[in-house]
């Protein structure tokens, strides 16, 4: 039998930490700056950038377990697990990806320049 805390916990959605909520704060103050292309280009390039994130996710994680359990040392004893987390965001987050990338979401891209035309 399942306790109902359990299941409240797992649909618990973290809370954004500070730096998050600044970094989110500067994302739209910039989008303001951008012309209707590269608006929506740049919208674009996020969502490649978190779903590259999300496919290297367990080596994120690992990485930042291994920064918690070493502290100030992480940049000695994390350096393997470093490697990894470069070598899967070089190959998920590249310039090669993200031209393919593109070239999927060319529709999506142009009626999202489109939409910010009209607004």
């Amino acid at each position: 039998m399942s306790n109902p805390n359990d299941a409240q916990q797992q649909q618990q959605v973290p809370e954004m930490s500070e730096a998050e909520k600044q970094n989110k704060i500067k994302e739209y103050s910039r989008q303001g700056r951008l012309s209707f292309r590269n608006f929506a280009e740049h919208q674009l390039r996020n969502e490649f950038k978190e779903l590259a994130m999300e496919k290297c996710n367990l080596q994120i994680k690992a990485f930042a377990e291994c920064g918690k359990e070493e502290g100030l040392m992480v940049i000695f004893r994390c350096q393997e697990f470093s490697k990894d987390v470069k070598e899967c965001m070089a190959v998920h987050n590249s310039q090669a990806a993200w031209e393919r990338y593109k070239q999927l979401h060319d529709a999506d891209l142009q009626q999202r320049v489109m939409r910010s035309k009209e607004s």
